[in-house]
Formats: C-alpha cells, structure tokens, sequence
C-alpha cells in the first residue's frame, strides 16, 4: 500500500493514473522550460525537480487548493516552490508556447471544447480603475457606547 494513500482529500483514482502529468505531455514540455545548471562553486540545496513542480501547479490549478496546502509528500515539492517556479516560468515567458502547442493539435481536430475554461481574473487589470464599492452602511441606529 502506498503512503500517499493515507493523504485526506485526494481521490485514489488520481494516483492510479499517475497524476495529470504523462509521460508524454512531460516529453513535449520538458524542451520549453528554461535549464538551471547548478554552480560548480557554493551550489546551494539541490533545486526541486521541474516535473514535481509542474505536477503541483497543475493539480492547484485542477482542484482550487491554497498553495500552502499542497502536501509536499504527494509531488515532492512544496506549494511554496510551485508558486515560485510558476511565477519563475510566468516571468520567463514560458507559458505562452507550450499553451499554443497543445491547444493546436485538439483546435484542428475540432475537439476543442470551451465550456470547462479557467480565467483567473486576480492578476487583470482595472482599466480607468474599475468602479469605486459604496461606502459601507451602518448596521444599528446608534453609535456603540464607549467601554472605557
């Protein structure tokens, strides 16, 4: 039996299957992301295998969970070193062709389907600066008394 077996929340299906990231779509990124050679001198803690950081992300993105609560014993990276690679790669410029690559091939086969689409709208900004909330309304007549 597999310790990762015991993890609450996760379904047994998922590691069955052997999470979101094949082989074969591992194959196809691994080329786009960007080569980190260690130091000869002063090399530091061994980086974090890309892949379990790639796993993370995916499984974050997939299910909605903080990334504090990414249980490091599941991808062997911690939810602190996904959200870091993540913004790594973002400002690498990493994401863009692997997303044309693989949204190409299902687009010309007409397999494409837009009805299960993740927009996070967090990192978007408000043109002319978006709208101003109403100030917040009083919930009692009176003002509280002072307990001092």
């Amino acid at each position: 039996m597999s310790p990762l077996l015991g993890l609450q929340g996760f379904p047994e299906s998922w590691y069955a299957r052997g999470g979101f990231l094949t082989d074969q779509l591992r194959e196809r990124l691994e080329p786009l992301l960007p080569a980190h050679p260690r130091r000869f001198r002063y090399p530091g803690r061994k980086r974090a295998d890309d892949r379990a950081a790639l796993e993370g992300i995916l499984y974050v993105i997939r299910t909605g969970i903080g990334w504090n609560r990414l249980p490091t014993a599941l991808f062997g990276a911690s939810g602190a070193t996904c959200w870091r690679r993540l913004t790594e790669w973002h400002e690498a410029d990493v994401w863009q062709q692997p997303h044309e690559r693989l949204l190409a091939e299902p687009r010309a086969a007409g397999l494409l389907v837009l009805s299960a689409v993740l927009v996070d709208s967090t990192h978007l900004r408000a043109l002319k600066g978006g709208t101003t909330p109403a100030p917040a309304r009083s919930t009692g007549a009176n003002l509280a008394p002072s307990t001092t």
